[in-house]
């Protein structure tokens, strides 16, 4: 009996039909060495998008695009591979500053990150503010790099996952980019092809966040932590609030001096805090610590004693950035243009739209509409309150930075139908949401 033709495989999924593993094979590597055209990728991921994949399916699909390229291999490094990934949100720092934590506390970091688009924030592009910073790695330079510095944050190598980033590209302008098994493949296709032994997941839930409820956020957590575990990797997974931004600063110069000055003990509390949470948990994972008292024992210490910020001038000498922002934290410019922003009334910080903030930090300049524009390392915004403070009349609610005049006239009226004030004070919901 022949094969079915790809407009066949189409069709099963058109139906709701489910695929065998070898149909998904010939799908995605298909796709991912130019056999299958793009209308026809476009017309099943749409298929996907409407009826759905099954576990068997997500798994199949997930470890075709591990195998569409090369995998990372970190096996000669000592320890287990511990990397971090978050769905995206607003002023989510925590890589900065997560990152040099857990290496200082001897759990090696190998990570992949990428830009950023719409209203979150990218690594790379925080990264690339700061003055040298080399985000391309040969695989044998990252590899170098995490066995002799204990951490490397680089660009995805080409030749790593070349399924995902195809697919990813197609998925965005076919509208199909909201489907649980389509964002499960493509975010654990590209740990498991970083060659990560185990992988902790923040899920960001709220309204800066991808997934705005709680059940939409448990399903993805969920769904991650199976076919993550399908694929031989330890995987772990907690939700956090991004109902308001998790730092003060949003932005690429902004969120690195505020990752600074976090990792000299300065910094937010929340975003503090969520470091230290996801800090301990990576230790349990990477092995170095019994339970997770030991664990944020040992993270605190590293914050405390300095090692965490000495790791991180360490690892961005290693990359041909600058170590001396960790003490001059001016080296990384701001916009040359800036503004205050004042309350028109008194009461209390009821609500952000944290995905209006961060949408008004893309219209100053920090982030981009579309993957080709370009960005201002220095713009963006610092601000100055969180849910449920006191706010006066006159009072500073946040700073913004810019090229123009004109991009600060856009930002501020965006940032300001993004805050709302009330008369009564509320509290803020939890940080952490569920682990």
């Amino acid at each position: 009996m022949s094969e079915p033709t790809f407009e066949q495989l189409i069709e099963v999924k058109r139906d709701g039909r489910a695929h065998s593993a070898e149909e998904i094979d010939r799908i995605i590597l298909g796709y991912s060495s130019g056999q299958v055209p793009d209308y026809q990728m476009s017309a099943w991921l749409m298929a996907a998008y409407l009826n759905g994949l099954d576990a068997e399916e997500t798994v199949a699909m997930t470890d075709a695009m591990v195998r569409s390229g090369r995998v990372v291999d970190l096996s000669s490094i000592p320890g287990v591979k511990v990397d971090k990934h978050s769905t995206g949100g607003v002023a989510d720092t925590t890589t900065l500053v997560l990152g040099p934590l857990v290496a200082a506390c001897g759990v090696p970091v190998a990570k992949m990150s990428g830009r950023g688009l719409g209203h979150t924030g990218g690594t790379l592009d925080k990264l690339e503010s700061i003055p040298g910073f080399r985000i391309e790695l040969t695989p044998e330079e990252f590899v170098a790099q995490v066995r002799n510095v204990g951490l490397a944050v680089i660009a995805q190598s080409p030749d790593v996952d070349p399924a995902d980033k195809l697919m990813y590209a197609l998925r965005d302008v076919t509208a199909t980019v909201p489907s649980i098994p389509l964002i499960v493949g493509s975010i654990i296709s590209k740990k498991v092809a970083g060659g990560a032994d185990a992988i902790l997941l923040d899920v960001k839930l709220g309204s800066g966040a991808f997934m705005k409820t709680e059940d939409d956020a448990r399903a993805l957590a969920a769904e991650m932590t199976r076919v993550g575990r399908a694929l031989g990797r330890d995987v772990r997974c907690v939700l956090s609030d991004m109902d308001q931004p998790l730092g003060m600063a949003v932005g690429n110069a902004l969120e690195v001096r505020e990752g600074i000055e976090t990792l000299h003990g300065e910094g937010p509390e929340a975003l503090t805090d969520l470091c230290l949470d996801l800090g301990a948990r990576m230790l349990v994972l990477g092995r170095v610590a019994e339970d997770p008292k030991a664990a944020r024992a040992m993270v605190t210490k590293a914050l405390e004693s300095g090692e965490a910020l000495e790791a991180f001038a360490r690892w961005i000498g290693a990359q041909g950035g600058d170590p001396r922002v960790t003490e001059e934290p001016g080296l990384l410019e701001l916009s040359r243009e800036s503004r205050e922003v004042l309350s028109a009334k008194s009461g209390y910080l009821a609500a952000y739209d944290a995905e209006g903030v961060g949408r008004a930090a893309m219209l100053l300049g920090a982030g981009r509409e579309r993957k080709d524009d370009e960005i201002d390392p220095g713009a963006g915004l610092l601000l100055d309150a969180r849910v449920g403070d006191a706010i006066k009349e006159g009072d500073r609610l946040a700073t913004l930075y810019a090229a123009t005049e004109a991009r600060l006239d856009a930002g501020e009226a965006l940032l300001a139908a993004s805050v709302s004030i009330g008369e009564t004070a509320v509290a803020p919901g939890p940080l952490l949401r569920e682990v």
